[in-house]
């Protein structure tokens, strides 16, 4: 499905408990091959830098159910710098859109300290748009989210399945790679999140394969519950 030119696909989040998770894992891990990523069978690291205007509207906009948002986020896998990623993810509804630009970490550096030119001079797009976000509409870093993902994938609706463990905020910086990161646990031990994302259509294969038995779909955000940590955080 297409909106306003760009590719929307679907995305199914739960909560499910350790028990849930551990019956689902050995369902789909062995019928669906491990996504490429992964080192191990326990997944890889994501860590992503969000951004947000000075009214925080994209923290208020997921708690109020805003048909149509965005976010500008910058991500990184396994702590590494080889693959830096500037990332747009929109909603419009129950449907889901990610763009994304590739960086290196010069740029990364220069823009965490105030310097726009390698975005404002770039040939991408959305390198332009997100400066332009930046520069004029105040975005500024505000916290960083972390977790390990465990991932599967379908050739048939592209489809993926996800584990998402572990889910910590930052508490003290807005850095990828400050070594002196501080993160804080923002889901209790007994919740993993699972995310089915899918093009046009869902196999009935995967319906019955992934489909949690006691879970209720949930408008989770990572986001949203890791921003919330850390201004919790800061009122202490």
């Amino acid at each position: 499905m297409e909106f306003l030119g760009r590719k929307l696909r679907h995305e199914l989040k739960y909560y499910i408990h350790p028990l849930e998770y551990a019956k689902l894992r050995g369902r789909v891990s062995a019928l669906l091959p491990i996504d490429g990523h992964s080192g191990d069978r326990e997944g890889y690291g994501i860590r992503s830098l969000y951004f947000d205007g000075p009214h925080d509207h994209a923290l208020h906009d997921k708690n109020n159910g805003v048909f149509s948002r965005q976010k500008y986020r910058i991500r990184i896998y396994n702590g590494s710098d080889r693959v830096i990623k500037l990332e747009r993810k929109s909603r419009y509804g129950d449907y889901v859109c990610k763009e994304s630009a590739s960086l290196n970490r010069d740029q990364y550096d220069r823009l965490l300290a105030g310097d726009l030119t390698p975005f404002v001079r770039s040939d991408v797009p959305l390198a332009k748009e997100f400066a332009h976000a930046v520069s004029s509409r105040g975005f500024r870093p505000v916290t960083i989210v972390d977790y390990t993902r465990e991932a599967y994938t379908y050739d048939a609706g592209e489809v993926r399945i996800t584990f998402d463990k572990k889910l910590s905020g930052s508490v003290n910086s807005s850095d990828l790679f400050d070594p002196g990161l501080a993160l804080a646990e923002a889901l209790e031990p007994t919740r993993t999140i699972l995310e089915i994302k899918y093009n046009e259509f869902l196999p009935e294969m995967i319906r019955i394969l992934a489909q949690p038995a006691d879970a209720v779909r949930s408008t989770i955000s990572k986001y949203v519950l890791c921003r919330e940590l850390g201004m919790k955080h800061y009122r202490r």
